[in-house]
């Protein structure tokens, strides 16, 4: 029994390690959308068996970032704009509504998010892309988890994650990355201010600049990689 226990623990432990390593992929815009996930080739990359890959796909294609197509496989989610819009409709109501009633942040809590806001420079001005989504992520929810609306935040990350994909694209343009920095500075300025009208309005800002751009990609067709 106990060998039985410590084989199951293996097994969840591996499909664990995929469901984290795919989701890390997807976010980060190393697989793109409607790029197509071969168990054979990630089985191997990964050091583990094509089970628990599987396993870790269908989790994936529960939480709407993988698509199943039979006969066809496993492929990167891709939106439609409309499923985009409502991303976005639901991002704007939901942030809105946590940014409106933030508490002014600590000395310590506004030091941590300029900290991180320096990681998303270092890994721009590195052209590190993946580096940089990752950070902006960890710097947006810095900010908005000295909210205590945490089951609202959870849905938040959750909109944030099914759209990452394209917010990946987005950063491809060089425009695009210094408006990020550019904007991410004015709203460490508005926490500093304890100015929430400020931070709501830059936020909304932010969101549109990607919003706009996104939707561009969306109508253009299946996204390809920058030579």
């Amino acid at each position: 029994m106990p060998a039985e226990k410590t084989a199951a623990g293996r097994r969840t432990q591996a499909v664990e390690r995929v469901v984290g390593e795919l989701r890390r992929m997807i976010m980060s815009g190393e697989l793109l959308p409607g790029q197509q996930i071969r168990q054979e080739n990630m089985a191997e990359r990964l050091g583990v068996s094509r089970l628990p890959i599987r396993e870790g796909l269908r989790q994936l294609t529960a939480d709407g970032l993988v698509s199943h197509t039979h006969n066809v496989g496993y492929t990167v989610a891709r939106l439609s704009q409309a499923e985009f819009d409502q991303i976005y409709l639901m991002r704007n109501l939901l942030e809105n509504e946590v940014i409106r009633c933030l508490p002014t942040p600590t000395d310590a809590q506004l030091q941590r998010i300029i900290d991180l806001n320096a990681e998303v420079i270092t890994a721009a001005e590195q052209l590190d892309l993946v580096e940089m989504r990752l950070r902006n992520h960890d710097f947006h929810f810095e900010i908005f988890r000295l909210s205590d609306l945490g089951l609202v935040i959870d849905e938040i990350e959750r909109l944030w994650n099914w759209a990452a994909p394209y917010h990946a694209v987005y950063l491809f343009s060089p425009d695009s990355r210094r408006a990020v920095l550019e904007e991410h500075e004015a709203m460490i300025e508005a926490l500093r201010n304890g100015d929430n009208i400020r931070l709501a309005q830059l936020m909304d800002q932010h969101r549109h600049g990607s919003e706009t751009q996104i939707g561009l990609i969306l109508g253009a067709g299946p996204i390809a990689r920058p030579t």
